[in-house]
């Protein structure tokens, strides 16, 4: 049996990252563990190319982009849903992932998803951090897996 290894060296990999600025501070402590990993993991800082979306529901359609441009080995989608007293949160957390996971069976590109999804605002700083480094070694081991395939 020919097992295909894990690889987290992110050298020479250039990654794309989709940040939804609503729920900003979370967001921004998601880019900056995700940063911080990715670079740690090998990837250029100018490999890195960040775009920023107002939301959660804009974020498929510029991943969309970022992975047909063919510019890109992954990406990693960022942001925060918190609920709120509203049916919209559901509306807006079942929207995003699915729009996430239709651009990476569409496209063939690695996405991680790191669009958080929480009760409070508590539970989302708690997580930011490792979400964010999480993200990173998601989307560099992915790449690496399709480029051994």
């Amino acid at each position: 049996m020919k097992e295909l290894i894990i690889d987290l060296n992110g050298k020479g990999l250039r990654i794309g990252i989709v940040l939804s600025r609503f729920n900003r501070d979370i967001g921004d402590g998601l880019l900056s563990a995700c940063k911080e990993e990715l670079i740690k993991l090998g990837v250029d800082s100018d490999d890195i190319t960040l775009a920023t979306v107002p939301g959660a529901l804009e974020t498929p359609l510029i991943l969309a982009q970022m992975a047909f441009s063919e510019k890109y080995d992954a990406l990693i989608a960022l942001g925060a849903i918190v609920r709120g007293e509203t049916y919209h949160f559901e509306v807006v957390a079942n929207e995003s992932a699915r729009g996430i996971a239709e651009v990476q069976a569409d496209s063939g590109v690695p996405i991680a998803n790191a669009v958080l999804t929480t009760e409070d605002d508590e539970q989302a700083i708690a997580r930011m951090s490792i979400k964010g480094a999480e993200a990173a070694q998601v989307a560099i081991e992915m790449a690496n897996l399709l480029r051994q395939l």
